[in-house]
């Protein structure tokens, strides 16, 4: 969660509704945009967007005013992240180097469009039952 901390700090960040409610709260020093389908749903200390094309406008007009704002982080779902894919051209991915069950997923990663600009693994510890890998790709020509 550090690196999360530290990659998302001072910037606009995009997820879904579900995503934000298992958070519980709006994360500090960020601007929170949640995406959701239900135009009635409301949440104190958020930005709401009704699509993901709703949400990337937002960050970049109330992102202007964030110093150090030079990029807006896609923090999950999975239906988030699918869609925001297509869009991107730097992806901050922390693998889990076990099979583990959740209901959300980040799509497979097509190493014809993107390549490795980093990866550092990480042993199980005190505070990670499983080893991981962060892996930091870009998308080969650009994005889309």
């Amino acid at each position: 969660l550090k690196r999360f901390k530290a990659d998302t700090m001072g910037k606009p960040i995009i997820m879904g509704r579900k995503t934000y409610e298992g958070i519980g709260r709006p994360l500090p020093g960020r601007l929170n945009i949640v995406v959701t389908r239900d135009k009635a749903w409301r949440a104190e200390g958020i930005e709401i967007a009704h699509s993901l094309k709703e949400a990337i406008a937002l960050a970049n007009v109330r992102g202007r005013c964030m110093a150090g704002a030079d990029e807006i982080c896609v923090v999950g779902g999975g239906e988030i992240y699918a869609q925001a894919l297509p869009l991107a051209d730097r992806l901050h991915v922390t693998h889990v180097l076990a099979s583990v069950e959740g209901d959300a997923h980040f799509p497979p990663i097509d190493t014809d469009q993107w390549r490795v600009a980093s990866a550092e693994d990480f042993p199980a510890g005190e505070k990670d039952s499983h080893a991981t890998r962060y892996t930091v790709y870009e998308r080969r020509g650009g994005a889309n």
